[in-house]
């Protein structure tokens, strides 16, 4: 039984199926879901159409399929977490630690209600200066342009929230 289905596959079916494993494996090594990933699911569909004399034998490549496509994620994403692949410049190993900021979360916590100014426009993300130090800030929504007074509202975590200082007339 199982030669008569390997006896099944033509020409068109195999060339789908190919194409279409190759175009998945690709679309492992890119950000979301692409033009390569949704041509290859066509062309693994196509594949399957073209084998399927019955429906036992579309299950059976489907199944096959499936079990491809999962095998070769599993080693590719093995590797890029212990193997070679993990060794080459397409994965990044480096990693920030706590430790690496250029102020402690108790020294950032203490700044809170100090006064600055707005390095850039704050749209509502931006730069801050206070005191010398340069921070990365946001708003709670609003626009701030450069060079505006601000103040540190509050700290949630690596999150500073701005206020910009209303000038009194």
């Amino acid at each position: 039984m199982f030669m008569e289905y390997l006896l099944g596959w033509n020409l068109p079916a195999v060339l789908c199926l190919l194409t279409g494993l190759g175009l998945l494996v690709f679309e492992m090594f890119t950000p979301g879901i692409g033009a390569p990933g949704i041509l290859g699911i066509i062309a693994l569909i196509a594949s399957i159409v073209l084998r399927a004399d019955t429906l036992e034998s579309g299950l059976i490549t489907f199944a096959l399929i499936l079990i491809i496509i999962i095998v070769s994620g599993a080693v590719i994403f093995r590797s890029a977490a212990h193997g070679r692949l993990s060794r080459s410049s397409i994965v990044l190993n480096d990693s920030i630690s706590a430790g690496s900021t250029s102020l402690s979360s108790e020294e950032i916590k203490a700044m809170t209600g100090r006064e600055g100014t707005a390095v850039n426009m704050l749209r509502p993300a931006g730069n801050a200066e206070f005191d010398g130090i340069r921070l990365d800030v946001v708003t709670a929504g609003e626009l701030v342009e450069k060079g505006k007074r601000v103040r540190i509202e509050r700290v949630e975590g690596t999150r500073i929230v701005v206020k910009e200082i209303k000038q009194e007339d």
